[in-house]
């Protein structure tokens, strides 16, 4: 098998083919390809180009702008502006993301946390952006797994839709024939369709993977549990070596053939030789030789589904790739989650379907999962630093690799590219300490080395903007973006043991909401990061809180409350506490909290607080790896904004880059949109 080594953009390789675009450019209407038909742009050579940089700081960036090791960021904001950028409310990544597209809030897009919950099951959770509905004819269909679409009968296959509501900016571009663009764009699985086929988009963060989650590692080793073990975001499984070979079971996506459908396994051997300290993997006719450290390219793996007789078999193509961690004493080794391949997809990643399968034909095999670097690992303790960071580096040469395709195939319209490495990275090793606080799992030195990581990666992505900036800056509109920045997370908060001390959620014994609640003596309940819901009559399944004066009550003693939380160094805990009916406008607020927790920097809500979970004490270290967070009080971590236009608008929000970029076209935005358009005409 043959795969792709992706090798770091240069500047040579970026301006190559610069002459072509040039003529382009200077064309009046340009022709371009989209689902195999030749179109004609309208967007009469007009270009806009948007870096989204996902978790970019602008306190950081600005304290390396100072010190001169951001020059290219230095050099744009000279030429146009640099400014913080107001983030969503609250700023988490799909709502963030989705204020972006819709160039509104969240009452517009209906998207108000990383996790919603039905009420009318009384906390049923699920992802917010898309959700996966069960099918239907026989079958035993489950709702949780990946959308496999090859059943040849009379039925409803399972189905997974867009949660995300409201009209994206693109389709305005889309119906005036000017093309658009986007590589890996958040809050979009599955991707929304062109009605005039001029958009073209790869979905990005909440894609899932074959197994049908966000990713799932699968980890074998010789000191993993018999029986294996299901954790957060991975598999354990056993190796048991009889002389130097074992076999072992890589689990893939459900068969939604059979009548009870299970995972389709595949099964592989490894032969270990602990002289050479090195092993082969063999699997599905691939020989993968590797020694401790090394990683494989992307193998394809083919998953036969179940068929009656008569019926040819149906095949679902996957890839992943191979890190032998260990030979000797312990074997250890790991298999990163199987992505949808993108020479071949199972199940529509890219606007339109054939798109993805086009790139790939030029590039090789890449990531399609939504989250690509895979903190899980570094959570769970499958990875420790290097690896992950190593891991996090592959990605981001992969992406390299990809925005250097993107470049040399834009003429004209818009251009949307995204990276997710400043935020995942920034997750495990951000700490600034000058924000006087001590890290709970690493010593001074070791969190400053870490951090050390996070301004080399800053510089990286400098030089991406240098890039563009110098080949573009005199002919388009380049836009840097960010959907928030960063924060050191060192304490947790348990809202609902908060709620629980305070009388408002029983019994006192409750471990999980989900599973334990008295809702007949609940009134208030926190789910997701940032959310807490009144358990409101008529609304909720068990509701006992009566509409009107006694929710009016609750809400301003809830947000009176929280506001007066301090730790046990007297620091402030929550900063503000927001109620959606005052913050939230639209026609999309059906699933919204009552109110929205924005907590002060260093703090966020705890993990179990997450999907409904207590704890015996309300405040506690976070010592997980997972150590900064941005999913505090919007005003403590806005995004970056930098740009080669001037900028006419003080304190510029995410929803007015969307009728920015219209106005940038000649098209007034639509009156729904609450964004301003933000530069100089």
């Amino acid at each position: 098998m043959t795969t792709t080594k992706h090798k770091p953009i240069s500047r040579r390789q970026l301006l190559t083919g610069a002459a072509a675009t040039a003529a382009v450019a200077g064309s009046a209407a340009a022709a371009y390809w989209v689902g195999g038909v030749n179109r004609v742009s309208h967007s009469l050579g007009k270009k806009v180009i948007v870096i989204g940089i996902d978790g970019m700081d602008p306190r950081l960036c600005r304290s390396l702008m100072q010190a001169g090791r951001l020059p290219n960021m230095t050099k744009m904001a000279a030429a146009g502006g640099f400014s913080e950028l107001g983030t969503s409310v609250p700023p988490q990544s799909p709502v963030a993301w989705a204020n972006f597209i819709n160039g509104c809030g969240p009452g517009s897009h209906g998207i108000f946390d990383f996790i919603h919950r039905h009420p009318h099951e009384q906390c049923a959770p699920f992802f917010s952006a898309a959700e996966t509905l069960p099918g239907s004819g026989g079958l035993e269909w489950d709702d949780h797994r990946l959308q496999l679409d090859f059943w040849p009968f009379n039925h409803t296959p399972p189905r997974t839709v867009l949660r995300r509501q409201g009209v994206p900016f693109w389709d305005y571009l889309d119906a005036a024939k000017i093309p658009s663009t986007f590589y890996d764009l958040p809050s979009n699985y599955p991707p929304s369709p062109s009605q005039y086929g001029h958009h073209r988009c790869i979905s990005g963060m909440g894609t899932p993977d074959m197994l049908g989650t966000y990713g799932t590692y699968q980890y074998f080793s010789q000191d993993s549990p018999p029986r294996g073990l299901e954790e957060g975001g991975g598999k354990r499984a056993r190796l048991v070596f009889k002389g130097d070979s074992a076999k072992a079971k890589l689990a893939g996506p459900e068969d939604s053939l059979r009548k009870s459908p299970k995972p389709i396994t595949i099964e592989f051997e490894v032969h270990r030789d602990k002289a050479a300290n090195a092993a082969l993997i063999e699997i599905q006719g691939t020989r993968i030789l590797l020694k401790p450290g090394e990683w494989s390219g992307w193998i394809k793996l083919d998953f036969a589904l179940s068929t009656p007789s008569l019926v040819p078999t149906q095949h679902a193509s996957g890839i992943c790739r191979f890190l032998l961690q260990e030979v000797a004493p312990t074997f250890r080794l790991y298999v990163s989650p199987i992505n949808v391949d993108p020479s071949a997809p199972a199940v529509p990643v890219s606007e339109p379907p054939e798109f993805i399968s086009a790139v790939s034909k030029e590039l090789g095999l890449f990531h399609t999962t939504g989250f690509q670097e895979d903190h899980k690992a570094r959570t769970n303790g499958v990875f420790n630093d290097d690896e992950f960071r190593k891991q996090a580096t592959q990605v981001l040469e992969e992406r390299f690799a990809l925005f250097e395709y993107a470049i040399q195939n834009y003429d004209d319209g818009l251009l949307f590219f995204y990276f997710s490495s400043s935020d995942l990275q920034s997750h495990m090793f951000w700490w600034n300490a000058d924000e006087n606080a001590t890290h709970p799992t690493r010593g001074a030195d070791e969190a400053a080395s870490r951090y050390t990581w996070v301004k080399q990666l800053y510089e990286r992505l400098d030089a991406v903007i240098g890039d563009i900036y110098d080949r573009y800056g005199g002919n388009a509109t380049v836009i840097v973006m960010s959907d928030h920045g960063f924060a050191n997370f060192g304490r947790q908060f348990n809202l609902n043991s908060w709620l629980r001390d305070h009388g408002y959620l029983n019994p006192r014994e409750c471990t999980n909401i989900l599973t334990e609640a008295d809702w007949s003596r609940t009134r208030a309940y926190g789910l997701g990061i940032n959310g807490l819901y009144l358990n409101l009559k008529g609304r909720e399944r068990d509701g006992i809180v009566e509409p009107g004066e006694e929710q009016e009550r609750l809400l301003t003693q809830l947000v009176a409350r929280l506001k007066a939380v301090r730790d046990f160094n007297g620091e402030t805990v929550v900063r503000s506490v927001y109620r959606a009916d005052e913050i939230y406008s639209g026609e999309a607020t059906a699933l919204a909290p009552d109110l929205v927790i924005g907590y002060a920097r260093g703090y966020r809500a705890s993990w179990e607080t997450c999907l409904g979970g207590l704890t015996e004490d309300v405040l506690l270290d976070n010592t997980a790896a997972w150590s900064a967070d941005h999913c505090a009080d919007a005003l403590e971590v806005p995004g970056v904004l930098c740009c080669n236009r001037t900028l006419r608008a003080e304190n510029p929000s995410l929803i007015d880059l969307a009728p920015s970029i219209l106005t940038e076209f000649g098209l007034k935005p639509p009156v729904s949109m609450q964004g301003k358009p933000l530069f100089v005409i």
